[in-house]
This record gives C-alpha cells, structure tokens and sequence, in this order.
C-alpha cells in the first residue's frame, strides 16, 4: 500500500536486555559494535521522482546483535537534512507503525506536516525497519488467503483455524527461519540506536504511530540516556503485547458502539434505524443475522454477518459515518444495491497491521507477505505469552464472544504465534521515568484509550494530550491549528513538557479518512 498523507482507515466505501547495547557513536573500532557505529553511508538520492535533497543509504546491522561478528542484514535508511543549520537541533526518527509498514519515505511526507519552527530544528530520517520492504525484507511465502488473519470463531470451523495457525507458522520457519527469530522489537530498537550512532548523535528524537509508540517505549527503556524529545501518538499498551493488544479490539470497540447507538436515535429522523438505542442495537444484530443466513449481495460483493462484524469494528468509532454504512448495508440487503465500489475492506488484507505504509519508489518492491511476515515475526517473537495449547484459544474465544459479541471471538481465536519457536529474549518490560509525549484520541479503533492510558502509565515520567471526544486512529498531523498538534509542536520546538496532563478538544477536522500520515 503506498504511502498515502490522510489513508482512510479503511477501503473505499466503508468508507481496519540480555545482549550488549549498541556502543555510543564516538566508540572505538575494538569495541564488538564499534564497526557498525562507525559506518560511512553512502548517500544518494532516493529517486527520480522525489527532490534531491532527499537522500538514502543502507547501512549494516548485526542479525543477531549477541553475535555482532555473525551474519549482517541491510537497513535501508533515509534523510533530509535542516537547510537552517545555525537553528538544527538533532535528528528526528520517524516510524509509521505495524509491525510490518515501511518508513523510508516518511521524511519527504513529514516535511509539509511538520511546522516551519519544528522543520527547520532537525534532519528527518527515516527508515524501514528490519525485515520490511527494502530492510533484508522477510517472506513466509504466504498466499492471499493465508494472509487473512480474521477468523471468527465457530465450533464446525476451529480445525480449520488451528489448520491455519499452525500452516503459516510452518511456512514462515521453513521460508525464513534463520531470520525471523531476530524480527523483533527489541532489535529494531537496536537498529535505531546504530542509526543514531552512524549520524553522529548523542541523543536521538522520535515520532512514531501505532506500533511505532511501542518501538519508542523500548528504545526509551534500553536506551534511557539516549532518548531525546520522544512523542509518541496513538499508543500500544506495553502490559498487552501481544494477544492483549488484539484482545482490546473486541473490549474497546464495545464503549464505541454502544456511543453509536445513543448517537444514531438521537438522529433516527436522518438515518432512520432506530429511536432508542435498542431499537438501533436490534436494527444491526438484525442486519447480521440476515446476513449469515443469506450474504447481502452488494455491487457482486457479497458479505455475510461475519464479515460485517469485523468490517464495522472500527468504524463504529466515528457515529455519523458507520450510521451511513448501516443504511448502505440495509438497502442492499432490500437488493437496493450501492453504486460503490465496496461497502465493507476486503477480507484478505496485507497484514492485520495497526498501521502501514509503502514505500512510493518504482524500486524492487518486496514479497508480495513481507507485511505478514513481519508482523507474525513481531507479534510471536516479542513475547512468550502466547499459549501452546489450541483449546485454550477455543475457550477464550467462546467466552469473549459472549462477553464482547462484536469482536471477541474475533480478537481470542487462534494465532500462528501458537505454533511459533521460542522466542530468543523475555518481553520487555517498559517501565521507567523518560520524560516524553504521549499523544491519544478518545475514540481511537486501533489502539483505544485503555491502551494509551497503559502505556503512559507504564511511562511513569510521560505527559499525555488527550483529546477527549477526538475520533479516530493517530493525533498529530490532522490539523495544524489543533490543540494536540500545537502541543507536540511546542515540545519537538523547545523540549519542555507540559506541567501536567493536557485535554484538548477535538479539532473540526476529525474523523474517518482525515488523519495524519501513514495511519489506517
């Protein structure tokens, strides 16, 4: 998926430390790490199409940084460097999230995003992360429909989940086995630090989204003397990784629809589905029975109820737009048929990714699963909290179906991580006094409010901007005149956090389709 500066979260129409730390950059060539911090990249312009300011290069990391004088991969690396040197503070690192999207190309985005007196302070760089796009890219050799992550649960189908699970999990370690172990969070945060060390920085800022927040907590753990001004938007919860934070797209989403509910009665003479909330809670349990009875045939797509329920998981964050969805899904259900392309995402997807992004070069592009691969590798490598036991997972989901009927059986069914190897270092466990930014909607689909408190939490020197009413999945970068976007800008300006806690209001630019970069 390219890149794109405001995604809509969804398709058209639906319109979803054990081993040494990096040496510091003035390390001498004896160190073991020495040799990586002290590289000389060979920049150049990344393409044609883009300016020439904007300039890449790949630099060498350790596989596996125990083993520093073991196999290399490829980090492919980005910059645009401050034309204002008298006003540079430093280097700011950005990340899009995933796990699984690219950054190489998130400079040349971030440039019109970020304010003249932000800009003018640091060198952007970017990069794509260890494993993905143009990163020593990691393949499972997947097909499309292995890429579904998506299983409801039903007693008469679990073989096939568990089929699923354990298929994609043997493909990845037959695929890329000698890689994938050391596809991890951990590493990655590594990687950020020789980045670091190769430009010469004592410190290094960050902005990251999504799955990019939990990158920055750990590079902030590992690295605490190293972090600079760190924000930190749209939060993964550092306690949940990783089946919780999947799990918490089921809890999270139910507050969400019952707010749809409330809202859509109260404008039953627009969208007509209900006066009450139950009378609107009906309309739609009513919509996805009929649905898995007979699929509602929509432009030739057809969608079931199971379909449905996935599909409007996250929409049911912005009111006004899953209402308009709901009375789309009811005239084709009547065999009035919308003219769009497609009322719901499709069923097959590059990665259940919190967030993604492309690189937009006409270069070689990666395996058609490298989303997949990375995230599976991730999620399963990170932690070890996941079970080994498949009825664990049948029990979980036929609880949490009946607990959170949207989504829960969704979010608890069975991963490949179930199947994964062990992973090669223990969770870590993030939990210090870094003073950094975090920034959150209220109504966030990908990694809702519970999970942004969890992680300034767990951040205990952090300020939070909390938008309170915001909608939608990343903060900053909407709109420049907002309340959240000025108190980034002031922090990333000057490094002084905000006394307290800030709420803001949301701006008038909130909703589906109007977020920042590289978010989905």
């Amino acid at each position: 998926m390219r890149i794109g500066r405001l995604a809509p979260l969804l398709a058209a129409g639906v319109t979803a430390t054990l081993v040494p730390a990096l040496a510091p950059a003035q390390a001498s060539a004896a160190e073991p790490l020495g040799k990586f911090a002290t590289q000389k990249p060979a920049w150049h312009r990344c393409d044609a199409s883009q300016p020439a300011a904007f300039q890449c290069a790949t630099i060498k990391v350790p596989l596996d940084y125990s083993r520093p004088d073991g196999k290399t991969i490829k980090l492919a690396v980005s910059r645009l460097k401050t034309s204002v040197p008298g006003k540079r503070h430093g280097a700011l690192l950005f990340n899009p999230g995933g796990p699984g999207g690219e950054g190489l190309d998130m400079p040349a985005m971030m440039k019109d995003v970020l304010p003249k007196k932000v800009r003018e302070q640091y060198d952007l760089i970017g990069f794509d992360p260890r494993g993905v796009g143009r990163s020593t890219p990691v393949t499972c050799g997947l097909t499309g429909a292995e890429q579904n992550s998506e299983h409801p649960y039903k007693a008469e189908t679990f073989s096939r989940d568990v089929k699923w699970a354990r298929t994609v999990a043997d493909k990845c370690r037959a695929k890329g086995g000698d890689k994938l172990p050391y596809i991890t969070t951990r590493n990655t945060a590594r990687d950020m630090d020789v980045i670091r060390a190769v430009l010469g920085e004592k410190k290094l800022s960050y902005l990251g989204y999504s799955y990019g927040t939990y990158l920055g907590a750990v590079y902030a753990q590992m690295f605490p003397q190293r972090t600079d001004r760190f924000v930190l938007d749209s939060s993964v919860d550092p306690a949940r990784i990783w089946r919780g934070m999947i799990q918490i797209w089921a809890s999270g989403t139910e507050p969400a629809f019952t707010r749809w509910t409330k809202w859509t009665a109260q404008h039953h003479r627009t969208y007509k589905l209900g006066t009450t909330p139950a009378q609107v809670r009906k309309t739609f349990w009513d919509l996805v029975a009929r649905a898995d009875r007979t699929p509602i045939d929509n432009g030739g797509q057809k969608f079931t109820g199971d379909d449905i329920r996935a599909g409007l998981r996250p929409v049911f964050f912005s009111p006004k737009y899953a209402a308009e969805v709901v009375v789309e899904l009811k005239k084709a259900a009547a065999g009035h048929g919308s003219s769009r392309h497609s009322l719901l995402p499709p069923g097959v997807r590059q990665a259940p990714l919190w967030a993604s992004a492309k690189a937009g070069s006409g270069v070689a592009q990666p395996p058609a699963d490298n989303g997949s691969a990375a995230f599976w590798s991730v999620l399963c490598g990170d932690t070890a909290a996941w079970s080994h036991d498949p009825e664990q997972y049948r029990r979980d989901a036929i609880r949490d179906k009946a607990k959170y009927p949207l989504y829960g059986d969704f979010g608890s069914n069975i991963t490949p991580c179930a199947f994964w190897d062990k992973p090669a270092e223990p969770v870590t466990k993030v939990d210090n006094k870094v003073r950094l930014l975090t920034v959150q909607n209220q109504w966030d689909s990908q990694t809702p409010l519970a999970s942004g408190l969890g992680m300034h939490r767990a951040l205990r020197g952090s300020r939070m901007v909390y938008v309170k009413g915001g909608e939608g999945h990343g903060v900053y970068g909407g709109d420049p005149r907002s309340c959240a976007d000025s108190k980034v800008n002031a922090y990333l300006s000057t490094g002084k956090l905000p006394t307290t806690d800030v709420t803001c209001k949301p701006s008038g630019r909130q909703g589906l389709g109007v977020k920042p970069p590289f978010v989905q």
